[in-house]
């Protein structure tokens, strides 16, 4: 079957992106509807003993509140909740001076309807735990910025949120959601979830979620799912860009599949047989390169290999570069052989230089190897060489 492979480099260096089979990734929800949270507030402050707190009477929300509350006065949505935390309460306030509050007035809870679910910018990539995952230079297209159907989706304990799920597909699959720290990863208790009083309030939309609780099921990787939604995504981001792309540094930009803009880079077109495993091709990958190096090195997102793995755009295939590239300190791809790991060939398309003098072009994967192996082999020994001299103590 054909794929396509996608590499994206900056200026100097090469960045790449791999394709998930069993890793999952995690996607965490960034907004939340918290009482406690400065932002969901018109005047951009918690309210206080001689603030009158107004909700829109015709808007749906859920409010999770930490703590205690003295106010004046407070008006309710017709339909909506607290979710207070222990020790969380409101107290009517007694006209007592408030050193914290010496204006008071009217202070409105903001609207939270437009907070979008294929909006890439209200997503960020954790670890399972929920902890932020370290930044690198990974790339991934936009359409994967947003939960995937093989991800898992993670709603932060303690808080409250409101999220519009319009969709161009009926159904938006997912491995598992966790709200209020509860993981559903089964479609029984994600029915049993959305039968409950608080997920009216927390989802609307004509998307509707659906817990699978079932991984990739092929060793070749998994499409990602959110194509038919692609508009949606790149609207999204052309809004909080100024609705337009950031100028490309090259002349003439490629557009990958699955992203909204033009980046300067390159893409591999693979065809891979069969016999192709994801996970034997990673193994492949850290054994082979990131075994030749004993201290920590910059392999042009290679150091990230172990803790991301990006999903499948598909039909395409994305691999650094044909069988396993990464950069030492030089621009120049390696390959090791991929007859044995299930890939055949592949074609390159290039998108390189300044505004000034751009390039596209297409290259056979034969034409570049053996040049390339060299560029690579010439690293090594350099970098061996240093290492030995250290070692030695030859060299400070």
């Amino acid at each position: 079957v054909g794929s396509q492979c996608l590499l994206w480099t900056g200026l100097n260096w090469f960045f790449f992106s791999l394709p998930a089979a069993t890793t999952a990734v995690y996607k965490q929800w960034i907004p939340n509807t918290n009482f406690e949270t400065a932002s969901n507030w018109d005047k951009g402050r918690v309210p206080c003993a001689r603030d009158v707190v107004h909700f829109d009477k015709d808007k749906v929300v859920s409010v999770f509140v930490r703590s205690p509350h003295v106010l004046t006065d407070m008006y309710l949505p017709l339909n909506g909740e607290f979710v207070l935390a222990a020790g969380a309460a409101f107290t009517a306030s007694d006209g007592s001076w408030d050193p914290g509050c010496d204006s008071g007035g009217t202070v409105r809870f903001a609207d939270a309807e437009h907070r979008a679910w294929f909006d890439p910018t209200l997503w960020q990539d954790v670890l399972p735990g929920g902890e932020l995952r370290p930044s690198g230079p990974i790339f991934s297209v936009d359409e994967e910025r947003v939960p995937c159907r093989y991800d898992d989706v993670i709603f932060p304990p303690e808080t409250s949120f409101r999220v519009n799920t319009d969709s161009s597909q009926p159904v938006i699959h997912l491995r598992s959601i966790s709200v209020m720290g509860q993981e559903l990863n089964t479609p029984s208790s994600w029915a049993g979830y959305l039968g409950g009083p608080s997920a009216p309030l927390q989802f609307h939309g004509n998307g509707t979620l659906q817990v699978t609780g079932t991984g990739c099921p092929d060793k070749s990787g998994c499409a990602c799912g959110n194509a038919l939604d692609g508009p949606r995504i790149c609207a999204a981001l052309l809004r909080a860009s100024g609705r337009q792309c950031p100028e490309p540094a090259c002349q003439s930009p490629l557009q990958p599949l699955g992203h909204c803009c033009g980046v300067c880079g390159a893409t591999i077109n693979l065809d891979f047989t069969p016999d192709f495993d994801l996970q034997k091709y990673q193994d492949r990958l850290v054994q082979e390169l990131l075994s030749q190096v004993h201290q920590p090195v910059r392999l042009g997102g290679a150091n990230e290999i172990t803790s991301h793995w990006p999903h499948l755009a598909a039909p395409s295939l994305p691999l650094p570069w044909v069988w396993g590239c990464v950069a030492l300190y030089n621009p120049r791809p390696y390959f090791f052989p991929g007859e044995a790991l299930g890939i055949s060939s592949g074609k390159m398309e290039v998108a390189t230089g300044s505004t000034a003098s751009g390039q596209v072009g297409s290259h056979p994967v034969s034409r570049i190897t053996a040049g390339t192996v060299m560029g690579l082999l010439f690293s090594l020994l350099l970098l061996g060489g240093i290492l030995f001299l250290y070692r030695k103590g030859k060299l400070r």
